[in-house]
């Protein structure tokens, strides 16, 4: 039974729970896979998705340095094959456009990736259109295989657009997941109709069904427990949130759980504790997903508060928001990329206006003090989540595409 290879920047990743999830999902569907990773893992902990996963994984050299004499065995195969010519003229179309160091590492990358792709390997699939994607065109060439993609956020808005279209109209097809990401790619496609829309999705399995909470807390007792899982990142806009539990009245009490590493994690704790919150605030860093449900399903609020980076880079449909949801958790965030095709502002949980802390304090106070509020949005969101944003129709729709090339 032939495979497809499912190339990804790095394997495994916690922050990428829903690649995970769909490799074990066409796993269960009986698509071979072959995983090549652009680099190791350096996560502290692994999901039990991970766990599950039983493809190979094929690790390429992340610099050229790392394992010359790998590369060079390489290049002097690559130089070899009747495909070279084609090949190396698309990489040299590029370099023309982008001549750095990083170019020339993923044409490396890509000769290691097409000389050690075993025989069985039919199909090149890519998650995310910068990098990854690059090496994975350039081994499609070299290798003779057909190719398609998964985009996702920061990969199409932070790419040039010569590089998105160069990309788009060479793949025989992808999917995205967010109408948002759709139009935005059709619009730079010169055949449109190959960008589909699949949502990611969530397997609801490992979380806990929605209930009411046995207590109500409102900030006059008890502390009322806000948590937030993500990157620390521009685009996540912690700065933002700290500001505004700053801006929280004195006499509300509430504790600050966050979940994630990141760029910015000291940053922002010296900022909590220039901002007098710092007491308040329990900084956890990476977990695994166990922790993180556990966190959750004794959290009364869940915020997110993104925003748009000064690099272009934005949330495209963030899987924690989805999973707090399903928990029954009332979630609190912002009208960024496709987060309004998932929240429903004042039905399904409670949107602002990105990068605005004011705004977020506001309603923050409102939530924290209205036990019954934040139910009665978290057991909607969880209705429509778990009606609407389930991985299996996403996952059977990939299938059916990798089917015919196996």
């Amino acid at each position: 039974m032939s495979r497809i290879a499912v190339v990804v920047k790095g394997y495994p990743r916690l922050s990428e729970t829903f690649i995970a999830q769909e490799i074990l999902g066409l796993q269960k569907r009986g698509i071979g896979q072959l995983i090549v990773a652009l680099r190791q893992p350096y996560d502290p902990y692994i999901h039990d998705l991970h766990r599950q996963i039983t493809a190979d994984v094929l690790y390429l050299p992340e610099y050229l340095k790392d394992d010359p004499k790998r590369v060079a065995r390489a290049r002097r195969w690559a130089e070899r094959q009747p495909t070279y010519a084609a090949a190396r003229a698309l990489f040299e179309a590029d370099l023309a456009r982008e001549n750095n160091i990083g170019r020339h590492r993923r044409w490396g990358q890509a000769c290691v990736f097409a000389h050690e792709l075993p025989e069985d390997v039919t199909w090149i699939h890519t998650h995310y259109l910068h990098t990854p994607c690059s090496v994975a065109r350039y081994a499609a060439h070299l290798s003779g295989r057909g190719w398609s993609f998964s985009a996702h956020a920061k990969d199409i808005w932070t790419s040039p657009e010569w590089d998105l279209r160069t990309k788009l109209d060479d793949a025989a097809w992808g999917v995205t997941c967010t109408r948002t990401n759709v139009d935005h790619l059709r619009s730079l496609s010169a055949a449109p109709d190959k960008v589909e829309l699949v949502y990611h999705g969530l397997d609801f399995s490992p979380f806990p069904a929605p209930a009411a909470p046995e207590e109500k807390r409102d900030g006059s007792g008890a502390p009322v427990r806000l948590v937030s899982v993500g990157r620390a990142v521009e685009k996540k806009g912690y700065d933002d949130l700290l500001k505004a539990l700053a801006r929280l009245p004195l006499g509300l009490n509430w504790q600050f759980t966050h979940i994630g590493g990141g760029e910015l994690s000291n940053r922002l704790k010296d900022m909590a504790v220039k901002l007098g919150v710092s007491d308040r605030i329990v900084w956890r860093g990476a977990q695994p997903r166990e922790a993180v449900i556990e966190t959750c399903r004794r959290a009364d609020l869940f915020i997110l508060p993104s925003k748009l980076a000064k690099s272009g880079d934005r949330d495209g449909l963030p899987n924690v928001l989805m999973e707090a949801q399903s928990m029954g958790l009332c979630c609190l965030s912002t009208r960024v990329s496709a987060i309004p095709e998932l929240i429903d502002d004042q039905q399904t949980g409670v949107l602002v206006e990105p990068g605005n802390p004011q705004a977020l304090a506001d309603a923050l106070a409102e939530l924290v003090g209205n036990p019954d509020r934040r139910i009665a949005l978290g057991l909607a969101a969880a209705a429509k989540v778990r009606r609407d944003f389930s991985t299996e129709p996403g996952i059977d729709r990939l299938a059916a595409k990798f089917r015919p090339v196996l």
